[in-house]
């Protein structure tokens, strides 16, 4: 049985977890909320993002990140206010609501509504909010998560390149992106999911070497002997555009360029250090 939490500082919305929270980084807030902590007081007027009187923070599992409250009227008696949040923000959410993510991917593949899903696939999960109004702080705090069916393969899915792409199919979004990923530790590779026509970068932190280098497919690139940082243990990597695959080496040239500007190299470019790693490159142009 879920118990009551007993450390809730200000009034609260507890949100189920839906499409909503995942879409377009933000959601909107009920008129009863926003009414409950006086948003319209605060953001009533403010329609943009740019408008730095939106400002707000979000805190979530011990991590701040940027959030902004705007008001849309659209011809209503009273306001929508919405509250936005940065990129990074939504990526932990998902990672978090693994089960409600995946429901909304495929609800969005459908075009079923929020209520055929759930009665398909039918379980909730929530997510408690707090607005702490003299610090213009949101508080996030998961209260109850589904349990993944299968959460190892769900936590690699979450976070690929692959699913990643797919998701920005589903929504429709038409600018083209660089999915980054974060370091993993070399024994994380024979598991890597969408890791094409990227650049890398590895890391001998023993040793205090660096690489960084370009491939068609990262796991068949790595899986090769590197003479010049033969004892790597860290890896990580950027999953370029398509249309972006004939410019991949000289991008390469270009950030190996750029690194020996700031580390040791085996060119003697001057270079304004700032580590102790050294650059193991052995083309670097001049």
């Amino acid at each position: 049985m879920k118990l009551e939490r007993s450390n809730v500082e200000f009034p609260l919305w507890r949100k189920k977890v839906d499409k909503s929270i995942f879409e377009h980084n933000g959601t909107t807030i009920p008129l009863w909320a926003c009414q409950m902590w006086g948003l319209e007081e605060l953001f009533g007027k403010i329609s943009s993002k740019t408008n730095p009187d939106s400002k707000v923070r979000v805190r979530y599992e011990g991590s701040t990140y940027d959030g902004w409250v705007t008001t849309a009227h659209h011809g209503r008696s009273s306001p929508a206010l919405r509250l936005w949040y940065e990129e990074d923000l939504t990526l932990k959410l998902k990672n978090t609501f693994l089960m409600s993510y995946m429901r909304a991917l495929e609800q969005s593949l459908t075009d079923r509504t929020d209520a055929d899903i759930e009665k398909t696939i039918p379980f909730w999960e929530f997510i408690d909010i707090e607005f702490d109004k003299k610090e213009r702080q949101f508080r996030f705090v998961a209260y109850y998560r589904q349990e993944p069916s299968f959460p190892h393969l769900f936590a690699r899915l979450i976070g690929s390149p692959s699913l990643r792409r797919v998701a920005d199919e589903i929504e429709e979004k038409k600018e083209r992106r660089i999915y980054k990923q974060d370091w993993k530790p070399r024994s994380e590779l024979a598991y890597e999911i969408g890791a094409r026509n990227v650049l890398y970068a590895l890391l001998d932190t023993k040793n205090s070497l660096f690489y960084v280098g370009e491939a068609q497919d990262l796991v068949k690139r790595l899986s090769q002997p590197y003479p010049s940082i033969p004892h790597w243990e860290y890896y990580r990597y950027n999953v370029l555009p398509n249309e972006l695959a004939p410019f991949r080496l000289a991008l390469e040239r270009m950030i190996i360029r750029d690194l020996a500007a700031l580390l040791p190299n085996k060119k003697q470019i001057p270079f304004l250090s700032i580590s102790n790693c050294t650059l193991v490159n052995e083309k670097v142009d001049k």
